[in-house]
């Protein structure tokens, strides 16, 4: 018998700090640590001179757009997104990163606006505010924050995150990053501590660990 297809919505990069963090209802604290800008909010003034005056606080849904309809008409079966955004308010700015993004937990329900089922943190900014001696706590508060009631996140550290498709067919998700992409070697997830999945190469033979875990993880979804 043929497995029925299975329609995803992937959206990779998905940045709700500086500038849109805000513009949400609970903006965290604007400092930046950027060559050119140090205040979040000289986005939002930049945004206004080209465009025009924006009415703050903007809705939770406002971030997705015209996006969000077109969404809604595919229905997809999942929606899942790389989240390269730190959800924190954490003060750590992890040292030597041209770019820090975070935003305040309270606006996390912009990503329920779109009822996403996924977020990926394998990327080079979910840590981006956890220097204080260990990345871990900036990523305790994004998992935190991303644990919510049908949401899952992967690639930080964690195995499987297994997505509900029907009562009787699950997804597995696995995500991973490389140093090539700006993630320090300091993020790598070890077995004592959480961090993102880091490749040692993007190659066949570097995602072979990626690959045994994957076997591993091939039986029948339970969750």
């Amino acid at each position: 018998m043929n497995t029925p297809a299975l329609d995803l919505f992937l959206c990779g990069d998905v940045m709700t700090g500086r500038g849109i963090d805000q513009l949400l209802p609970q903006p965290g604290r604007p400092n930046l640590y950027e060559g050119y800008v140090t205040d979040a909010r000289d986005y939002v003034r930049l945004a206004e001179q080209a465009s025009g005056p924006i009415r703050r606080p903007v809705s939770l849904d406002y971030v997705w757009g015209e996006a969000l309809a077109e969404i809604d008409r595919r229905s997809p079966q999942l929606r899942i997104v790389n989240l390269e955004t730190a959800i924190t308010t954490c003060e750590d700015a992890w040292p030597g990163k041209g770019i820090h993004y975070r935003m305040h937990p309270a606006n996390a329900g912009c990503l329920s606006a779109a009822r996403i089922d996924a977020c990926v943190l394998a990327n080079n900014h979910v840590l981006d505010w956890g220097a204080r001696g260990s990345p871990r706590r900036c990523a305790c508060c994004t998992k935190r924050a991303s644990a919510r009631p049908g949401w899952r996140r992967r690639g930080a550290g964690g195995g499987a995150g297994r997505l509900r498709v029907s009562r009787r067919r699950r997804l597995l998700l696995f995500a991973a990053a490389d140093e090539a992409s700006g993630v320090p070697r300091r993020w790598r997830a070890t077995h004592a501590e959480s961090g993102v999945r880091l490749l040692d190469e993007v190659s066949a033979r570097g995602a072979q660990p990626l690959a045994r875990a994957i076997a591993r993880s091939g039986g029948p979804a339970t969750r």
